[in-house]
This record gives structure tokens, sequence and C-alpha cells, in this order.
């Protein structure tokens, strides 16, 4: 990669979200970039598309990795959640720790493919407090901060609001907010989720409304950033659309298009 240059030197970053074990294309993502920004979702607990892969499946096979998919994608959470206490009081496997090991095999993959210079921020399915031992030294971790990329200034939150899934990182609105506000005025205010609107958050696969951010969403109006950048939603209804002066753009979930979303200025 490119050193980061400003001045009349034209700058280019690549984007990715919602990684979830795609390190074969992650490797590539900076190519031809000044730097990467990914914005969460490393881990691949349970594919959805492809039952077989994740930590669930490997750890319990495919037809328990299918019925979870099915009592997850029919709303069924207290059901999914008791299936897995079930299975895991069956193998009497001490859960927190098969889980952290598995996770760390994949931060070790994962963290690796990072180019230099990355910067990055969680997800809600990420684990945040084994992120330092796995970032490197061209990979700078932000969360509720602003780092400034080619004369721009890039604001970074991370992870997910709280929800029925109860994935590993969700935080309360107001703990959201907060580092909504740390950040203030940015260029380009980079987010794992989006702000809450219907055809933002409404993923058409899994037919269902994610969790956006409504103080992500007031910051958008207030601040004017020139782009808010986003994942989380795999499919959503729209990936793009204008919030008055702010280009918002969901950059794709990274897993299964393998390709990172290009800014250039």
């Amino acid at each position: 990669m490119a050193p980061t240059s400003g001045g009349n030197t034209r700058t280019r970053v690549h984007v990715v979200s919602d990684v979830h074990g795609n390190v074969r294309d992650l490797a590539q993502a900076g190519e031809g970039a000044d730097a990467l920004i990914c914005l969460g979702d490393l881990i691949l607990f349970l594919d959805y598309a492809d039952h077989s892969r994740g930590i669930f499946a490997d750890l319990f096979g495919r037809e328990n990795a299918d019925r979870l998919v099915a009592l997850r994608t029919a709303r069924r959470y207290e059901e999914a959640r008791a299936f897995g206490a079930e299975l895991w009081a069956g193998v009497g496997m001490d859960r927190a720790a098969a889980i952290e090991k598995a996770v760390r095999r994949q931060y070790a993959e994962l963290f690796a493919a990072f180019p230099t210079p990355t910067y990055a921020t969680y997800g809600n399915v990420d684990m945040p407090s084994l992120w330092p031992e796995y970032a490197g030294e061209g990979t700078r971790v932000l969360d509720g901060e602003r780092v400034e990329i080619g004369g721009w200034t890039f604001g970074f939150v991370g992870g997910g609001l709280r929800s029925p899934m109860r994935t590993p990182y969700e935080i309360s609105d107001e703990e959201y907010a907060a580092k909504i506000e740390a950040v203030g005025e940015v260029d380009v205010l980079c987010t794992h989720i989006p702000p809450e609107v219907p055809e933002l958050v409404y993923d058409t696969v899994a037919r269902r409304f994610e969790r956006g951010s409504r103080a992500l969403l007031d910051a958008i109006r207030r601040t004017r950033p020139r782009y808010s950048l986003f994942g989380h939603v795999h499919q959503p209804l729209v990936r793009r659309m204008r919030i008055g002066a702010t280009e918002c753009v969901n950059v794709g979930h990274f897993a299964g298009s393998g390709k990172p979303w290009v800014l250039e200025w």
C-alpha cells in the first residue's frame, strides 16, 4: 500500500465491513489503496448462507446449525437460546473458554491479513477485549475517536445496540450516543451499524429490521459529514441514500462480496 498523502495528491481508501472470517479476500482488500478501513464483525460464529461454516458448526455440526438458523430466522430467540444451552450442557464444555479459543484462532488469521495502515472499529459480533493482543503496529483501533487520513477527518464508533440476538458487543443506546457525541464533526463518520432509517436497516433476506442508531441519524443531520459509512445489514433494502448533505453508504457484506468499497478524493 502507498503511504497516505494529502495536498494535491489524490487519496484512495478501501472500506470493508462484516468480514465474518473471509481471510482470503481480506488479504487482498487493501491493494492499490492508501489505507484500509474495517468496520467490524470479523468473527464468523454462524454462517446463515452456509450452515457448515463458523464456530457453532465446528463445535456442534451442520444439522444443529441448521436448526439454530431456523429458530433465529423465525425470531424464536428464546427457543434458540434454550437449544444452544442444551447443546453446551451435553458436551460438558466451558462455553466461554471454548468460544474464546475459537475466536482467538480466527483473530490470529484475520489481523495478520490486515495491511498497513488499517483503521478498524468493532462490530456487534466481535470481542473487543481480545483486539489489543492481535492488532499489530500497522492497525489502529478506534472507538469514539477521530483520525486524519489524506486531509479528511474520519470518526469511528464501534459496536451494536442491544437486541434479541444478544451478540457479544451490544451496548446501551446511551453509551452509543455518548461515543457519537465524542466524535463530533468529521468529514466521514464510520460506524458498524447504520442510522435508524427503515430503508437502511431492513434486511431483505432475513426479512427483519436490524437495529440502527437514532443518535447516529441525529448526528448526521446536525453535523452534516460528507459520508456516513456502515455495514451490519447484509442485504439492505437500500445500500445508498442521501440524508441532507450526507451520502450514507452500506459498504457491503464483505464475507459475501469479497470486494471493498472505494472512497477517493
